[in-house]
Formats: C-alpha cells, structure tokens, sequence
C-alpha cells in the first residue's frame, strides 16, 4: 500500500514503515560515527520504541554492544500502519541482529502486573542480570495494576487561567491560547499517570527476583523549561508529576544501597517528541529554541542528547549533578545566551514572522519523522507491505 500522513492536530494517525527503518538506521549510524561507550551491557528499557526510549536503546546496543530488551507499543494490522514505536522496534531489532546483538522485545501495556512479569522471566531466562533499566513512558492514560482504575493525565495549570501565544505547526498560525487551571482530581490523576510509582513497581519486581546486578543502574527522564512554559508545565499538572517522579529517585536509590545501585533523573532538553507536541505553548518554544540552537552550533535531537548522556554522564565519570541531585543535560538549553534570545524573540513571535525568527519547518519535520515521514533518502511513491513482523515475537 502507499501510505501517506494522515493528521489529526497534534497527532499522526499513519506511519511509514520504510521511513522509521530508515530513521532507526541514521540514529545507529550516528552512534557508531561517535565512537564505543564503557557503558553497561544488560539494559531494559521500558518505553523502547521512540524518542527517548529508543534513542536509549540504539545508545546502549550500539554504542555499548549491550544486550536489551525493550518493552513497546502495538502492531500493524492488514490494511492498516501499525504505530511507529512498532515499526521502530522491528528495524532496531532488525539491525542488531545483524551486528549480532541481543535484542528481545515485549509488546503491551507497561504498567500492568503482566508485563512486568512477562519482562521479569525473559531477564531469568536469558540474561539473569541487568545493569541499567531506563524507564522512559509518556502515556497519558494509566490503568493501574492494583486497583484496575483507568487514570487520565491532565495538561493544565494549577491556580488560575494561564494566557499565552501558541501555534498550529502545520499552518504556522500563531495565536493566544488560554488554558483552565486543574480542578477536582486533575493533579492527582496525573500524579499516578506520569509520576514515579510505576517505575519504582518496575525497580521493585526486578529487584524481588534479584535481576539487578552489582552496582545497577536507573534513569528517569524528566523536564524543567523556562520561564515562558512554566505556568503550563513544570507550575502544572505535569510538573507535580515530575516532582514526584524525581523524590522516587531518592526512595529507589535507597532500595538499591544493598547491591550499591543508584537511581538517577536525568532533565533532558525539550525536544519534538508525540508527548510534546501535544502541550499547548511548548511548539512555539521549541520552533524558537531551534532556530537559535542550530545558529549557535549546539542543537541536539534525541540521539545526540542521549549519546552525550551516556558518553559524557552517566558513563563519562562526570554526572554533574544539580542541587536537587539531577543529570542536567539540558544545560545547553538552558544556557543565559540561549534563554534570552528566545525571551525576546517571544515577545515579537507572530503568525508573519515566524518563519524568520524561528524553525517552524524543522519542527514539523521532526514531527513527522517520528512517524517514518519526511526521512530523507525514502521513496514515499513506492508501495510498501505495513504488515512488519519483530522478530523475537512470534
């Protein structure tokens, strides 16, 4: 079939196989351009199969030689793309089987019980430790394993209205926005959706079964911004999840003091991502903080910030922590030089000049790359088969 973008405002509801082949193959590419990494060589990744999660497992496989395993999204069905987390993990597979790497995956629901477990046997069977977990979700809905209550998250900021400019990144219109503060259980649901309790449920099945090794490894991914965003983010909903997500750093680090693990929150720069783009606000950011990134020679996707994570951080003998005990790896976003530019470019961003004053366009292209879209060296004509199988599961 030929398979085009279809969009839905902030999402795409088709994906292109060859496109996140390809895209996969450029991330590996860079990674081994870069050179090997000491770095851990059993390593679970929950959440494997974009942004982040996968730029973690491409870093970790190749850059490392580690074994992984990734636990990911859903598949095609006939007549129908599959998602690119799918189409992503087939590819990442795909290619470490040809550098002749382990790479198993587990397709489901992350938060529930039946997929820690499932995860939890595979460690036993085929690995029976494992160095480094990276736990990597951005769902916004959760049905928790205990209780069987679906929780929604929640966009909004708490304590009143918050008023700021927006834009539409597939017309390039920017207009004000104004958004409902958090009302009845709005910051709780995302609390339990975002927060830190299921990765502290992964860290504690893992570790009942005694499937982390010596000196074992954790790292959250989280987001802090600037000054423009924090009513709506790091002041709002998500921001209360990401603030119990990294005090369950502490709680986990001292589960793990017995087999001398640590637990890390890495705050990573803000990127194109599916969660991102879905936040009011954060796209007139990111087009502004593009533009003025790339001209200062120091923007990053998600391959080179997580590279540089693992290369310079987490693996480099330099973790830089904050005062709040963070890995800061958005440092270069959030540099004075940086932050000021975009403050004043802010105050003048209009539906006229974005085009000049920002990175409207490398934006969007980002955006539909995350979907197998816009990859350069892809024939978007030619038929493609969206039945793709990944080849540990049967």
């Amino acid at each position: 079939m030929i398979i085009e973008p279809r969009t839905r405002g902030f999402i795409c509801l088709t994906s292109h196989p060859t496109g996140c082949e390809q895209n996969v193959k450029d991330q590996i590419a860079y990674v081994q351009a870069k050179g090997k990494i000491e770095g851990a060589k059993k390593v679970l990744v929950i959440g494997a199969s974009t942004g982040f999660g996968l730029a973690s497992r491409i870093s970790s496989a190749f850059g490392s030689d580690a074994a992984t395993i990734g636990v990911f999204d859903k598949p095609a069905t006939a007549g129908r793309p599959g998602s690119p987390g799918f189409y992503n993990t087939a590819a990442f597979e795909k290619e470490a089987t040809k550098a002749g790497l382990y790479a198993k995956s587990i397709n489901g629901d992350a938060f529930s019980n039946e997929i820690k477990e499932q995860v939890v046997n595979l460690i036993k069977e085929d690995l029976g430790q494992i160095d480094l977990v990276i736990y990597s979700l951005a769902s916004p809905v959760r049905t928790h394993p205990v209780s069987g209550k679906r929780f929604k998250s929640a966009l909004k900021p708490i304590g009143e209205v918050f008023t700021n400019k927006t834009v539409d990144f597939h017309t390039g219109n920017v207009s004000e926005i104004s958004i409902n503060p958090a009302e009845g259980e709005d910051v709780a649901n995302t609390v339990t959706v975002m927060g830190g309790e299921d990765w502290k449920m992964w860290m504690d099945a893992l570790q009942s079964e005694n499937l982390l090794s010596e000196g074992a490894t954790t790292v959250a991914y989280s987001y802090i911004g600037p000054e423009v965003t924090k009513p709506v983010y790091r002041n709002g909903t998500i921001g209360a999840a990401k603030d119990d997500l990294e005090a369950t750093a502490f709680t986990i680090s001292d589960d793990l003091k017995s087999i001398g693990g640590k637990a890390y929150v890495s705050v990573n720069k803000a990127l194109v991502t599916q969660a991102s783009s879905a936040i009011p606000v954060i796209p007139l950011y990111i087009s502004l903080l593009y533009k003025i990134m790339k001209e200062k020679g120091i923007h990053e996707g998600c391959i080179e910030q997580i590279q540089r994570l693992y290369s310079q951080r987490l693996f480099g003998g330099d973790l830089d922590l904050d005062a709040k005990g963070r890995i800061r790896i958005d440092d270069w976003e959030m540099r004075e030089d940086v932050q000021a530019e975009i403050a004043e470019l802010w105050k003048n961003a209009t539906t006229e000049n974005l085009t000049e004053i920002g990175d409207l366009e490398g934006y969007s292209t980002e955006f539909f790359k995350l979907f197998g879209f816009k990859v350069d060296g892809v024939d978007y004509d030619a038929d493609v088969n969206e039945i793709v199988n990944v080849p540990s599961i049967q």
